[in-house]
């Protein structure tokens, strides 16, 4: 499909009210992110779906999200519009069990968790997000889609929005560039292996969760954060919190109980909401907020090894 073509377009009205500002929040990997941009106009992203480059717009009007897609992956994207607005994803179970969930549910309760099923694209983004600032992960990311991306279709193009490699190309990023965006081999390493299966990583998006979890975990240097990451984008999953994180623990603890805990005591705490337990888990962190930070910062690398 030429760059220029006119723009498919489909209109869903969800079951349920859902906000489009609370859903699409977690696809935008930090300032300057070059596959997405939100405005007045909506929101927009460039995505590589299974068959291409796709340039997506949403705009809620009137409790209608109206899409419209540029380029060989808008047929595709637009069949999975309801699903990556949380059609997937059925809250009519949830209950809170503490009074800080109680006061969130109701401002909450128009988020759905949604599933783009772009499971490989979504797996490259957690990974790079391993061990490190997010600050640093969304520089990587920033860095490797420019230089290896492709500019985004239609109108996608004239916003300076870049879609990500394909899986084939991230396998073939060189490691000195990989370096140069400041991705260790550990996580390189992890990424490449891991689009050498993108096909099979996709059809997670057609699974059982439970499957797709097992699944994605069997490739090596994919543990239960980084699942649990792509679960949340890609998959629709309201039962997948974000075990191993270094904060989510502590303030979802100290929010429930008054102590910064565990993990461990985490999933004590979240067992009530089984089923729900991201759900829980994002409806804790946007009511109370984080813990306090203490101590300095940590200074990030400002330059390449000198030795590789």
């Amino acid at each position: 499909m030429s760059t220029q073509a006119a723009a498919m377009t489909r209109r869903h009205r969800p079951s349920a009210p859902v906000d489009l500002d609370l859903v699409l929040p977690p696809f935008v990997r930090g300032a300057g992110d070059p596959t997405s941009q939100v405005g007045r106009d909506g929101w927009w992203f460039a995505w590589t779906t299974p068959d291409g480059p796709v340039t997506l717009h949403l705009v809620d009007e009137g409790g209608e999200a109206a899409a419209s897609a540029w380029g060989e992956g808008a047929g595709w994207m637009l069949e999975r519009v309801p699903d990556l607005l949380g059609a997937r994803d059925d809250a009519s179970g949830f209950r809170p069990h503490h009074d800080v969930v109680a006061r969130g549910w109701p401002r909450l309760s128009r988020w759905r968790v949604p599933a783009n099923g772009l499971v490989a694209q979504m797996l490259v983004c957690s990974v790079l997000e391993q061990r490190v600032t997010g600050r640093e992960a969304f520089s990587s990311q920033r860095q490797l889609v420019r230089r290896f991306g492709t500019p985004a279709p239609g109108a996608g193009e004239a916003l300076g929005l870049v879609c990500p490699p394909s899986a084939a190309d991230w396998a073939q990023i060189p490691s000195w560039a990989w370096l140069r965006a400041g991705v260790d081999g550990a996580r390189s390493r992890v990424v490449v292996r891991a689009m050498r299966v993108a096909g099979r990583l996709d059809e997670c998006a057609d699974l059982p969760l439970e499957q797709a979890h097992t699944r994605m975990r069997s490739l090596p240097g994919i543990g239960v954060w980084t699942a649990a990451e792509v679960a949340q984008r890609a998959l629709g999953d309201p039962d997948s919190p974000s075990f191993g994180d270094y904060h989510v623990a502590k303030d979802v603890t100290l929010a429930l109980d008054g102590e910064i805990g565990d993990d461990a005591r985490m999933a004590e705490l979240l067992a009530p909401y089984a089923g729900h337990r991201y759900r829980a888990q994002r409806i804790i962190q946007a009511t109370a907020g984080h813990r306090p930070r203490r101590g300095p910062r940590r200074s990030l690398p400002t330059h390449l090894p000198t030795r590789f």
